[in-house]
């Protein structure tokens, strides 16, 4: 029998009726100015928060896979334990995840190879209520053709734990990895300001050691920045900004920022 991990926060996050949700993804992205020439993404960071706040900013790196929509084929999804405690990693134990816009399936043999390893567990618990996996299916189901999902929730893991992951399911170019997270939280506008361009030049430095308040994904970040290395990726910051500049007030405010991740130009 089909086991499906239901939309959790579809009417909250995002819209709940799947053509005002798909009207509303496409609008995001066509706001973004995309340079033809931009460097082709392995891997995506992005923001998790209600599109209202962070939507925008998630659909700048996301209106960069539109070129390859026909060559991704397996996405590698990796979000923040916001409810349960995770060690390690956590895998999901259904067959598919839907939203408004249709299921996805995920892509079981992926996630069999991944259970070998110590650091990997798989918690229906973890999964349930997540929104930092969910609120990314609608843009992924936008802009790709027919893909499979490998989501992991992560929690308390090393760099090297999650890079090991990372690397089990790497793949060419049919497997993006997609890491979630937003920025520093509840900060005054301009103490977010100078807090988070810290946080971004350390990305941008390939430094792995993020703290959970630098970025709630921070696990996540730091697995993928510790894979990059090895795999001579480099990023790019596409958009900086916070929930002061979207939707909310400026007393605290959430930091958002979206990153690529490509091959690092030979010199």
């Amino acid at each position: 029998m089909q086991t499906i991990r239901h939309a959790a926060v579809a009417g909250a996050f995002y819209p709940g009726d799947g053509r005002m949700l798909a009207d509303h993804v496409q609008a995001m992205l066509r706001a973004v100015p995309v340079d033809a020439a931009s460097a082709s993404p392995k891997a995506l960071m992005v923001p998790h928060a209600g599109y209202i706040y962070s939507g925008q900013t998630a659909a700048m790196a996301y209106a960069r896979l539109l070129p390859l929509r026909y060559t991704i084929r397996r996405v590698v999804l990796v979000g923040p334990a916001h409810r349960v405690p995770v060690r390690g990693l956590a895998l999901p134990d259904v067959q598919s995840f839907e939203t408004p816009l249709g299921r996805v399936e995920l892509d079981q043999p992926a996630m069999t190879k991944l259970q070998a390893f110590p650091q990997v567990v798989v918690s229906s618990a973890a999964h349930a209520l997540e929104h930092s996996i969910e609120v990314q299916l609608p843009f992924l189901q936008a802009v790709l053709d027919d893909f499979k999902l490998v989501p992991l929730v992560v929690g308390d893991a090393s760099p090297a734990e999650v890079a090991q992951v990372l690397d089990a399911v790497w793949g060419g170019e049919e497997t993006l990895i997609v890491i979630s997270s937003d920025l520093s939280h509840f900060s005054p506008y301009e103490e977010a300001q100078r807090v988070d361009r810290i946080t971004v030049d350390r990305i941008l430095g390939l430094q792995d050691d993020l703290s959970p308040e630098q970025a709630c994904g921070g696990a996540g970040i730091n697995g993928l920045i510790h894979a990059a290395k090895e795999h001579c990726l480099q990023p790019h910051l596409l958009q900086l900004c916070n929930s002061g500049d979207t939707a909310g007030d400026k007393g605290r405010v959430v930091g958002y920022a979206s990153f690529l991740f490509s091959a690092a130009e030979a010199e």
